[in-house]
């Protein structure tokens, strides 16, 4: 009994100490209540105390106490010992209240013991050694194993909430780490890096140190645990298989197997890829990775085939890069040759030696070059005409090149060769046909009709491109051919080469035409000599002599020329402000008969220019405006002094460069500028200026100010941009009148000028946003009085003329028919 009372003294001293005496917060009637109480904690810790109404005395305590919870009779619950989550998460107990005879007169209530979780457990791999493989070149970041540690903690607080880490790799190459870890889930996978580096050839085994953590790893006092991890890395089996080689137009039954590819895994799908696009698409692949070939292949079509076998997981996501498949089609000898053309045409000169090549026939095959299919056999099976003999030419078998092979031809025996020529390849042959022409040799000259074609006398201004004589030569080779045709050269008295000849194509005439004009003063006499040549070369020992040259003289008279300027159009630049009397130019002109020359200016519509009518110097004579006209252009007039007087013109163009000698303006009429009065608060204008001078590509750069600084009081202006400037009020307190503000515009020129401007601003009352002036009596407008007076006067003069009118009329009605009384011969009055 001593004991007990003991023990409820200590728990009054806890109860008072720790606070659990606050009434109303750790103290209350029986009522279902919830406790939340960290595991860990210290035995005898209490937990809340009952009040019992009468007639209950005592209290009773059953459920779930595990031994640990109590109650005392005056309604104290408290626990014994220490809480273990791990052990029972939740306690279900009930408290009855008693009365004296141990009678449960209230309850039992539901009391709930929450025990709430401490970092007490640390995390555990499940193994302390894992094994895994991988491999090589796999999809970076697809898990190939998992590592896996339990915590005893609450998983939903973080005291259970575990990260993965590799703190070692073993190799650990350049530092660079090839594998990666879910710090959630423990997956394993490879790095970006490590799907490319890794090699068994190089290096089989990796080693890893995994840790694991509790708390998120966040806290220093986190419970940790690690574990090896063995990975051993195997082949890709993921490879482009060899050059795949097919026989065209097989006859076996499609589809036939033709390659095979594998994922380094079971369950991958496959697809190919024609990034050609071709409009046929002759492959198929199943989904154990064969590759099929679905119809014959023609090689003559298309020769090779370069396609992509893809494999992808069972949610449609590429496993790896794309392995390309390339396909051979194989020859088979399935196509004769065939002809370049339907006839063959050589030419051989008549004079050609035995062995000379006259030309290379080149039939075609279908089928692979370099290859047996396609190696070709000519020869010669048939000649017509056989004349002279037969045999003349022959075929070199493998190069297709004719010679000529027994004797040299004359074209006057037979013109022209049909051969038939066999071309053959190992299973077949085909026929061709060639036609060799005979052609003449260039061993006749052409020779002049006439040898001098006397003389010509032609005025120095005859047209150009007039004929002034005809040539005739003429040549006893082939006609039409480049040894007959004639080509005719002036080689002597043209070193202007001011006439030219242009022979006819059907006659070989010679047409002597004027091509440059002709000059007296120049040469007067022109002894020229032709030279006739064809345009194929002579035969070896045959040469051009006498008998293809021909000559005639031209004689050039003179006629009176017009004087010649040295240039069509002069061109000067000066400064728009130079002094009157300076030279601005110079212009020249020659008189072709040498006489003197007199220069004068027309067009002349300003006078800002003179010329020296002797020297040609242009000079000004007043003073010149770039803002009037920017090129000054006046026509140059140049007569000789003598003879008939002709004259000729040029042209003068004088460019004036621009001085600052304009001073800023507005650019427009500002009488409409107004702010509504009165003004509500400060308001602005904006106005534009303008300056005639030459502008620079970026424009005017004006600077504004006001006219004076006792307008500063009212008035501010401020600039936009290079051309616009806003004046704004400083205050809200004008009259409702004009007022005309003074502004200063600098253009900022060499030197610089300020042209002063009175911009007008209008106070005036404002109707829908607009100035509003009522109309009064102005200056000039008649009152309503005097607008009556008018009007009256106006109608008065009217009403007069109307009556004269009418008077007029009467009295001519009347004459009219005194006139009808009279002689018949009268005639009518007409309108």
């Amino acid at each position: 009994m001593m004991q007990a009372q003991l023990h409820c003294l200590c728990l009054l001293i806890l109860y008072l100490t720790t606070g659990y005496s606050q009434q109303g917060k750790f103290s209350g009637p029986l009522e279902p209540k919830t406790f939340s109480i960290f595991e860990g904690q210290e035995a005898s810790q209490v937990i809340f105390q009952f009040k019992a109404s009468p007639p209950a005395v005592t209290f009773k305590l059953t459920g779930e106490t595990d031994g640990i919870f109590q109650i005392q009779p005056d309604g104290l619950l408290y626990h014994n010992r220490a809480l273990d989550r791990e052990t029972r998460a939740v306690h279900k107990l009930q408290v009855s209240a008693l009365d004296a005879q141990g009678t449960i007169v209230e309850g039992p209530v539901p009391i709930t013991i929450e025990v709430k979780d401490i970092n007490d457990n640390r995390p555990t791999f499940l193994q302390k050694k894992y094994e895994g493989s991988v491999r090589q070149n796999s999809r970076p970041g697809k898990p190939f194993m998992y590592v896996n540690a339990t915590d005893l903690d609450d998983p939903a607080t973080p005291n259970g909430q575990l990260i993965y880490e590799i703190v070692i790799q073993l190799p650990k190459i350049n530092n660079i780490m090839y594998f990666q870890i879910n710090n959630k889930t423990g997956a394993i996978s490879l790095t970006l890096e490590g799907s490319r580096a890794l090699d068994p050839s190089k290096n089989v085994n990796y080693n890893l140190v995994v840790s694991v953590k509790d708390m998120g790893g966040q806290n220093e006092n986190s419970f940790s645990d690690t574990t090896s991890v063995d990975i051993m890395v195997k082949e890709n089996i993921w490879k482009a298989p060899e050059l795949v080689e097919i026989v065209e137009n097989s006859t076996e039954p499609h589809p036939i197997k033709i390659t095979q590819v594998q994922w380094n895994e079971p369950g991958a799908q496959y697809f190919l890829v024609d990034k050609e696009k071709l409009p046929r698409f002759p492959f198929s692949v199943d989904q154990e990775g064969g590759i099929y070939v679905t119809q014959p292949l023609d090689r003559e079509e298309k020769d090779s085939y370069v396609f992509y076998a893809v494999a992808k997981d069972e949610v449609g996501q590429v496993l790896s890069f794309p392995l390309e498949i390339r396909v051979k089609v194989k020859d088979i000898n399935d196509n004769p040759p065939t002809c370049p053309s339907a006839v063959t045409v050589f030419e051989v000169q008549e004079n050609e030696n035995i062995g000379s090549n006259i030309g290379t026939f080149i039939a075609h095959d279908d089928d692979e070059e370099n290859t047996a299919n396609s190696v070709l056999v000519y020869r010669i099976v048939d000649q017509i005409p056989t004349f002279p003999k037969e045999g003349l030419f022959l075929v070199q078998t493998y190069s297709g090149v004719f010679q000529l092979a027994e004797q040299s031809l004359k074209k006057r025996d037979t013109p022209q060769y049909n051969l038939t020529v066999e071309v053959a390849d190992k299973d077949f042959k085909t026929l061709c046909h060639v036609q060799i022409h005979v052609i003449d040799i260039n061993d006749q000259i052409p020779i002049f009709e006439k040898s001098d074609y006397g003389n010509l006398t032609l005025a120095e201004d005859t047209v150009v491109g007039s004929t002034i004589l005809t040539i005739q030569a003429t040549d006893a080779d082939e006609p039409f051919t480049g040894s007959s045709k004639i080509l005719y050269r002036i080689i002597q008295g043209d070193s202007d080469r001011r006439l030219g000849v242009d022979t006819d194509p059907q006659t070989n005439a010679g047409y002597v035409i004027i091509k440059k004009p002709l000059d007296f003063e120049t040469t007067a006499i022109h002894d020229i000599v032709f030279q006739a040549e064809n345009p194929e070369p002579l035969v070896s020992g045959v040469n051009y002599n006498a008998n293809s040259s021909a000559k005639f003289r031209l004689i050039v008279t003179d006629v009176n020329e017009v004087p010649k300027f040295s240039e069509h159009v002069y061109q000067a630049k000066v400064s728009e402000d130079v002094a009157i009397g300076t030279k601005v130019g110079n212009v020249t002109a020659r008189d072709p008969e040498n006489l003197d020359i007199s220069y004068s200016l027309r067009d002349n519509g300003r006078g800002w220019l003179k010329i020296d009518p002797v020297m040609g110097e242009i000079s000004t004579v007043a003073r010149l405006d770039r803002e009037a006209e920017s090129v000054y252009r006046v026509q140059v007039v140049a007569t000789e002094i003598g003879g008939s007087s002709l004259s000729s013109v040029a042209s003068f163009h004088l460019t004036l460069l621009d001085v600052n000698d304009n001073p800023p303006r507005l650019a427009k009429d500002n009488s409409g500028l107004f702010l509504c009065h009165p003004l509500q608060t400060t308001g602005s204008v904006v106005f534009e200026a303008t300056d005639d001078d030459q502008q620079s590509f970026r424009g005017p750069q004006f600077e504004f100010s006001l006219g004076s600084e006792i307008l500063q009081k009212n008035w501010q202006v401020s600039k936009i941009n290079g051309t616009h400037a806003k004046l704004s009020t400083r205050h809200t307190n004008f009259e409702e009148r004009v007022y005309n503000v003074p502004i200063h515009i600098n253009d900022g020129g060499r030197p610089p000028l300020i042209g002063i401007v009175s911009l007008p601003v209008t106070f005036c009352k404002c109707v829908e946003g607009s100035c509003f002036r009522p109309a009064g009596h102005q200056p000039g407008m008649p009152t309503v009085g005097m607008a009556v007076g008018i009007l009256l006067t106006t109608l008065l003069v009217i009403g007069i003329i109307l009556a004269v009118v009418f008077i007029r009329i009467k009295k001519n009605e009347g004459k009219d028919n005194v006139g009808s009384a009279q002689a018949s011969e009268a005639q009518p009055l007409k309108n």
